[in-house]
């Protein structure tokens, strides 16, 4: 019985440890390199600071399997304590040209719940075939004094635009600025709060509002505007962010990581969106990293959202064009982004939602826009890939919402980071 009743106790442990709110944040930088033959992955940096922003429920699931994830594992008992899953720049660069003729570095930057003893984490980056292209492990003691401490980091001025509670219940996103003098912060607070009405008026961000805090962090740079490399403008801003990422004019992207997450070390977050001064069209989302859009565009109101789908949802684009080096996407694989479709594994999808005797492939129908189906061209690909509806702000710019497939969709991923069972 004594037996019986001490297993009882180290299972509810166990089982405490891995459901008890974290007190601290770990911070792991990473270096992730190579080029399509062989990819790498390196530590640059532990970081630590206190508190815990992330989710506190369903800590050893993934919602989306995402192009790569990072697993934290507790090194005595191999419980899992902590997953999430990602994108990458530097897994976009790999279906470049450039990637097959030189080898170069990305920063990526993951936070995790500080575990309490002695602990293992994985990091698995993913082909787009679903193969593991690259695996590390590397041990993490909470105790290591060679974790660098960011509890005493500056806060740059920061102000809530839209807060429901706590940091521990909500899900956190950070707006931050990027090319806005200091001169320019009311400016800026001015932009985050258009960004944050214009995805709280779009379903289902509107049903769900009660569930997010937006934070509006007004990091100033030294010039206006960002650098924009075709017209041999650089400039010096927060980020460092650039246009005519992989040489795509309209992509804009900060490859500074590090910079980025300095700047948040003391401000409750677990997404973020950077805002770009600049009149220039652009914008880019990476799943689980960050959203970066311009803000003085006509477009704005509409490319956040758009971005936010990306970067919060794993939405991906429903747009083509067949004019990348690479197609992401192959026939023998499903794709893990719940918007599309290669009809591999189709019943993973929106397959429950059509009516009965809905043609696959459907025909595109401009008297019927409002009609699911399975509608070829999607993912920059215009064959082989299929969307569920005909227009979305998956899609275009100019639709007035997301369509209901990528509504569900991110309806479950809300709910997933904050329904406590």
């Amino acid at each position: 019985m004594l037996r019986f009743i001490c297993a009882l106790c180290l299972s509810a442990w166990c089982a405490s440890s891995i459901a008890a709110r974290p007190e601290r944040t770990l911070r792991i930088d990473y270096d992730f390199s190579g080029n399509v033959h062989e990819q790498h992955i390196s530590v640059a940096e532990l970081c630590s600071f206190a508190g815990w922003a992330g989710r506190t429920a369903h800590l050893d699931s993934i919602p989306l399997r995402g192009n790569g994830d990072i697993t934290l594992t507790d090194l005595r008992t191999g419980d899992t304590l902590y997953r999430q899953s990602f994108s990458t720049l530097f897994q976009e660069w790999l279906t470049t040209e450039e990637a097959t003729q030189t080898t170069r570095s990305f920063e990526n930057t993951f936070l995790l719940p500080m575990p309490t003893d002695s602990a293992q984490v994985t990091v698995r980056l993913y082909d787009f075939n679903h193969h593991v292209s690259s695996t590390f492990s590397h041990k993490v003691y909470p105790h290591d004094i060679l974790i660098r401490q960011l509890d005493h980091t500056p806060v740059p001025p920061h102000r809530y635009l839209h807060q429901s509670g706590s940091p521990a219940d909500k899900i956190d996103v950070a707006i931050v600025a990027e090319g806005y003098t200091a001169a320019q912060a009311d400016d800026f607070y001015r932009d985050a709060q258009t960004a944050v009405n214009s995805i709280l008026s779009h379903e289902p961000f509107k049903s769900y509002a009660d569930r997010f805090n937006f934070v509006a962090v007004a990091a100033a740079s030294q010039d206006s505007d960002v650098s924009i490399p075709k017209e041999g403008l650089w400039r010096n801003t927060a980020l460092s962010s650039h246009f005519s990422t992989f040489y795509s004019d309209r992509y804009l992207t900060t490859l500074h990581q590090r910079d980025l997450h300095n700047l948040l070390a003391r401000i409750p977050y677990e997404h973020i969106i950077i805002l770009a001064n600049t009149y220039t069209y652009g914008g880019g989302g990476i799943y689980n990293a960050y959203t970066l859009t311009t803000t003085h565009h006509a477009a704005f109101r509409p490319v956040v959202v758009h971005e936010f789908g990306h970067s919060f949802g794993g939405l991906a684009d429903e747009y083509y064009y067949d004019d990348q080096y690479e197609n992401y996407y192959s026939s023998a694989t499903e794709p893990w982004e719940p918007n599309l479709t290669t009809l591999h594994d189709f019943s993973q999808k929106w397959q429950d939602m059509l009516p009965k005797h809905t043609p696959i492939p459907t025909k595109p129908d401009l008297k019927h826009m409002d009609r699911i189906g399975v509608y070829e061209g999607g993912g920059y690909m215009s064959k082989g890939v299929y969307r569920a509806f005909q227009d979305c702000r998956m899609k275009t710019n100019e639709t007035a919402a997301f369509c209901p497939v990528c509504q569900r969709s991110l309806a479950r991923l809300i709910k997933f980071y904050t329904d406590k069972q």
